[in-house]
């Protein structure tokens, strides 16, 4: 899915695409034939992290944004893609034992600070924070032995 300028939606196949006669003419720049009619494009800003664009057609620039069908996927089933994360807990990733606990209920957390240590396998797995946050609960403690998908902690 292409938008441009945000109003204008527009799906492209493979064959819509493959029906194009493009030609790169430098390093940011194409001639493009549709149905007889010619197009001088020039990419002048590439995000390509962000699926974001700025092209001039014919001397005329453009905003246009470019996702994928996973980007609709994700969209349709309400999961923000580039957005804050809506993570309410988190569970232990696998079984073992806890060593240590480097937070409170109460505590206001960061995205990424270490919330605790999980020993599994002989292996100590630092577990971060999804999201910046306030620790609403701490359903284990140090030395507790914890299963697969045990709740671990809540956030508010």
């Amino acid at each position: 899915m292409i938008k441009v300028d945000g109003d204008f939606d527009f799906q492209l196949s493979e064959e819509d695409i493959s029906e194009l006669d493009i030609l790169k003419t430098g390093n940011n720049t194409y001639h493009i034939l549709k149905n007889g009619a010619a197009f001088k494009i020039e990419i002048t800003v590439s995000d390509y992290p962000n699926g974001l664009y700025s092209v001039k057609v014919n001397g005329s620039e453009y905003q246009t944004s470019i996702g994928t069908p996973l980007d609709e996927l994700i969209k349709k089933m309400g999961f923000a893609s580039n957005g804050s994360k809506n993570i309410n807990s988190i569970s232990a990733p696998m079984p073992g034992l806890i060593l240590s606990i480097s937070v409170e209920e109460g505590q206001e957390v960061e995205e990424d600070q270490q919330l605790l240590v999980l020993e599994a396998m002989k292996m100590e797995n630092i577990i971060t924070s999804p999201r910046k946050g306030v620790v609403k609960k701490v359903a284990v403690k140090q030395g507790d032995a914890v299963d697969k998908q045990q709740l671990l902690i809540e956030f508010q």
